[in-house]
């Protein structure tokens, strides 16, 4: 897999929104056609989720009844990555997870341009996590 692409997923503290944003494309739970849409991605623990701000996603219902999706790398590089969602559940993961997300989301420069500092608690209680297990074995 190209350096580019691992510098991509590379994402950290200083990494700015665009850098964050991808898309991913998942089959539609009720219509069974692909939906490509624009979200986030984390990295945590040399791992990639997806998840946001406390809400409903629909993505996430498509991945629980089809767990292999595209994720689409759009800035900087152009990838289009094979994946598999692993829908996480496990409540010491998600918090360990969550715990990381928050603390760079409320950094001072605020990268998710959210204008308000968000909770862990609140991720735990209305949150979607997702770790996306890429198909090729060279990815994180």
């Amino acid at each position: 897999m190209s350096e580019s692409i691992h510098r991509a997923l590379d994402i950290g503290l200083a990494s700015s929104a665009r850098e964050r944003t991808v898309d991913i494309t998942t089959v539609g739970a009720r219509t069974g056609r692909p939906r490509r849409i624009e979200t986030w991605f984390y990295r945590f623990q040399d791992r990639i989720y997806l998840s946001g701000l406390p809400g409903r996603r629909n993505w996430l219902a498509n991945l629980k009844a089809t767990p292999q999706f595209t994720f689409h790398l759009k800035h900087g590089v152009h990838a289009d990555l094979s994946a598999t969602a692993r829908i996480v559940t496990d409540e010491g993961e998600r918090r360990a997870a969550f715990t990381h997300f928050v603390t760079d989301m409320n950094q001072p420069h605020d990268p998710a341009r959210i204008g308000r500092r968000t909770s862990v608690e609140a991720w735990m209680a209305g949150s979607p996590l997702a770790q996306v297990v890429f198909d090729d074995p060279g990815l994180p």
